[in-house]
């Protein structure tokens, strides 16, 4: 992997808040939610070759409903997101951000290569028109961005992570300014999306992060077995393109001011 690569210091020994001692009780539970994700990703790859065809509120809906077979509670505030070409960013915490910000508006996931390799999730992605990204090619990077313009360019939605990697919630990364390029080129809004979890008592918890050498299976069973888990996504007003002269400016203008200790309000949906 190269150097100039974003990497985050948060490890699974470090940073992520260790699971409970699972009771005999939970596993079955654990199971059943599980194979339940499973079965709404496998019908998902099965309606991929409907495309445009499936209606938005459904396929919104649809990744609520992954989200809620893990067992996660949804809530999601503030402002709608517009239509017409869109970069969505966000902070990133978990592989749960993924169907989250796709809850928020359907859009075409930039993701890195290794992605397409997850078990049926990856095949989902590819299927799905995910833009995939060679992170060991920094040369392929031009070619990425005019990419992810073209089709802003074309009135589709983007989604993006530019962290360039996973935190684990109670710290995050500054975010990257190549993909701000492709909104600026394709003269587009950025909206910004703020992602965190916490349980049932209010406090925060890393439990859901997907960090350093963590493995996806260990982090799908932490979320299975855990209890009282809660998703908050704040959805922020939209960032016009004329905010900056420039991508590093429009990139501040996007980052969360602070994803630990977020103030949720005007609650439009929980699930």
């Amino acid at each position: 992997m190269s150097a100039w690569l974003p990497t985050a210091p948060c490890t699974p020994q470090a940073c992520v808040e260790a699971p409970a001692a699972v009771r005999a009780r939970t596993v079955p539970r654990a199971v059943l939610r599980l194979t339940a994700v499973l079965l709404l990703l496998l019908a998902g790859i099965a309606l991929t070759p409907l495309g445009g065809r499936i209606p938005a509120s459904l396929v919104r809906r649809w990744c609520r409903w992954i989200v809620r077979a893990a067992g996660v509670r949804v809530r999601i505030t503030g402002a709608a997101a517009p239509t017409g070409g869109l970069l969505l960013v966000a902070n990133h915490i978990s592989w749960l951000d993924i169907p989250l910000l796709a809850a928020v508006r359907p859009a075409r996931m930039l993701a890195k290569t290794e992605v397409r390799h997850w078990p049926v999730a990856g095949a989902l992605a590819a299927r799905g028109g995910t833009l995939f990204i060679d992170r060991d090619r920094l040369r392929a990077l031009p070619d990425t961005v005019a990419r992810i313009a073209g089709a802003l360019r074309e009135g589709a939605a983007v989604a993006a992570f530019p962290e360039g990697s996973t935190w684990c919630g109670r710290a995050q990364g500054t975010f990257r300014r190549a993909v701000f390029q492709a909104a600026l080129d394709a003269g587009v809004p950025v909206q910004p999306v703020r992602i965190g979890y916490r349980l049932s008592g209010g406090r925060a918890t890393t439990a859901p992060a997907y960090v350093g050498d963590d493995t996806l299976l260990a982090s799908l069973w932490r979320v299975a077995t855990a209890r009282g888990l809660i998703a908050e996504v704040e959805v922020r007003n939209p960032v016009p393109p004329s905010a900056g002269p420039d991508r590093r400016t429009l990139a501040r203008a996007a980052q969360p001011p602070d994803t630990t200790a977020p103030a949720w309000t005007h609650t439009v949906l929980v699930a």
